[in-house]
């Protein structure tokens, strides 16, 4: 087990945690911080400060109880579907990827996609408001063509690792999927 401190693309430290189970299996984990309490704070003050501001002018007391309803609804949904405290990919090189994503809440978000569908994982990069940003992603087969790519699934969505950390993980990724293992099971 081996965890290094890297960044994202804002500059925000995040970990990734590999573990090798075997040669042809390997899981990497990529962990956010976790939800700062004090942001929460500062956040719900400034709505219930704003909510009794109004309150004074409009003496309605309405506006008090939905601002403390609003900010408990958006908390909690904040936490359950947006708030991700780590991605993990799970690669087995006879068998496939398993992309999960752990939210704050506790919540799960699995996926698996076979080997057999799997032509490569590559690091791809994009223009994002006004800087180039890579990702890493998996190239997905066409089923009519199998050497056409039918659809892309991009890697660690919401952590957004930076390129050093991007590479790590696509070495090793690489090394399972030149696997002999691997590649009976790609070419099937």
């Amino acid at each position: 087990m081996e965890e290094e401190v890297f960044s994202d693309i804002d500059g925000k430290i995040i970990s990734l945690d590999c573990q090798s189970h075997s040669s042809f299996c390997r899981e990497f984990t990529i962990s956010a911080a976790k939800v700062s309490i004090g942001k929460i704070m500062v956040y719900t003050c400034a709505v219930w400060l704003f909510a009794y501001a109004v309150f004074f002018f409009t003496e309605n007391t309405a506006v008090l109880s939905s601002a403390i309803v609003v900010t408990l609804v958006g908390m909690m949904v904040h936490i359950h579907f947006v708030k991700i405290d780590h991605e993990t990919l799970l690669i087995i090189g006879s068998l496939g990827v398993q992309v999960s994503s752990s939210y704050a809440s506790g919540r799960e978000s699995t996926t698996f996609i076979e080997m057999s569908k799997i032509k490569d994982i590559v690091i791809n990069e994009a223009v994002h408001m006004q800087s180039i940003i890579y990702y890493l992603c998996i190239l997905l087969k066409d089923s009519s063509n199998p050497e056409a790519v039918s659809s892309v699934v991009p890697l660690f969505q919401s952590s957004k690792p930076r390129l050093n950390c991007l590479v790590k993980v696509y070495k090793s990724c690489q090394e399972i999927l030149a696997c002999p293992d691997s590649l009976d099971n790609k070419s099937a």
